[in-house]
């Protein structure tokens, strides 16, 4: 009792130092399993109990969940119709990044939003959890209050992750690692619901704070990649700012969640949580999450390197998206996508549907200088620039 006693007050004002790998695998190996020798009692009847004792969670909160997932729905659906859709045809895109445009403009907005919010609760508040992540454990009560401003990062992410997975099966473009993103959400959404029902919301803050700054990366790179062409012209500006972009995306996504994220945050809950609370609930599960996330960032990663390996040795000379579909698959699009374009082609171009719309319609084909379609809803279809030929690689990022 004096020894635990003396930790706590050597604990109080002292930063522990961050670990290498090697320290990271060593005391994390030592600490787990020393953890799984003396869970004599570990199975299906304690976690049931541990469950119950443990997690609290209330059905208001449960329904202000839901409510915020759809709500997040439904703001995407109306910025897509009323913003960024017609913004991406005013700048005269092209069809397949028309397409894309607002997803990754919805995605930037609100990453953009959700890192801020974190990156003010760590560095602008009192909380230490960045600098000393083992003080997220320290004074940890099994159905302790969580803090107003944090419970509301957890709201916003949580729901919006919620909305994610229904997104990305239902509203996004299918890729290569679609599946994996699915799981991504999934897991995300598990890890998010259980450290915010065990009171693990201090560490919780931490791991959306390193993860959310590349997805702010990634989507303005993307974006910059669909703006560099548009009307037929090329912009400089936009292709530096991709490149750029590019450049700093592949080192913070090393940087935050390869190094920063097992360094700091599974150091502090696979080594730091059993010495600040013994019994810690949920220490299996709740580090066998994390280590999954861990993985699929590994599996990005890879990603990363294949497409800078690519570029450095010359078979790559665009950034481009090594997720998206190739192949017999992508011949079947690219031969649909053509006949559609020839069906087009063959009709009288200046019939309008509704005149009102027509108005529109006109004056966003004499900015495109192209031709252009549109279905009986008004919502512009296709366009077809006379300056180049069809392109059926898409240019997009490399990454998610």
């Amino acid at each position: 009792m004096d020894s635990h006693t003396d930790d706590d007050s050597m604990r109080v004002g002292e930063v522990e130092p961050m670990p290498g790998y090697t320290g990271l695998l060593t005391r994390a190996s030592t600490v787990m399993l020393s953890a799984l020798r003396d869970c004599s009692a570990c199975g299906l009847e304690l976690s049931k109990r541990t469950l119950l004792d443990n997690a609290y969670i209330t059905w208001t909160e449960i329904g202000l969940f839901f409510m915020c997932a759809v709500m997040w729905t439904q703001i995407r659906r109306g910025l897509t119709e009323c913003l960024f859709k017609p913004f991406a045809q005013r700048c005269c895109l092209q069809p397949k990044d028309t397409a894309k445009m607002p997803e990754s403009a919805w995605k930037l907005v609100f990453y953009t939003m959700s890192w801020s919010y974190s990156t003010y609760l760590l560095f602008f508040t009192n909380y230490t959890f960045f600098h000393d992540p083992p003080s997220a454990f320290y004074d940890w009560k099994s159905g302790m209050t969580v803090p107003t401003d944090i419970a509301i990062a957890y709201l916003i992410q949580g729901s919006f992750y919620g909305h994610s997975i229904y997104a990305t099966v239902y509203m996004d473009d299918w890729r290569k690692d679609s599946t994996v993103m699915v799981v991504h959400h999934v897991v995300t959404l598990a890890l998010i619901t259980f450290s915010y029902a065990f009171r693990f919301h201090n560490i919780g803050l931490l791991v959306l704070f390193l993860h959310d700054i590349n997805d702010i990366q990634l989507e303005f790179t993307k974006l910059n990649v669909y703006f560099k062409t548009r009307g037929g012209d090329y912009y400089l500006i936009h292709d530096i700012l991709s490149n750029m972009g590019s450049v700093s995306f592949s080192i913070t996504w090393f940087w935050f969640r390869l190094y920063w994220f097992p360094l700091k945050v599974l150091y502090a809950t696979c080594v730091s949580s059993l010495q600040s609370v013994p019994n810690i609930p949920f220490y299996f599960f709740f580090n066998s999450l994390l280590l999954t996330l861990l993985c699929m960032n590994i599996y990005w990663f890879l990603f990363i390197v294949a497409f800078v390996a690519k570029v450095l040795t010359g078979q790559m000379k665009d950034v481009k998206d090594l997720r998206e579909y190739e192949g017999e698959e992508g011949a079947q699009r690219a031969a649909a996508l053509l006949a559609a374009q020839q069906r087009l082609q063959s009709e009288d171009a200046g019939h309008l549907n509704n005149s009102a719309e027509g108005t529109v319609t006109q004056q966003t084909s004499r900015l495109c200088k192209g031709h252009l379609s549109k279905e009986s809803d008004g919502v512009l279809h296709q366009m077809t620039w006379p300056s180049q030929s069809l392109d059926l690689n898409p240019i997009e990022m490399v990454w998610d």
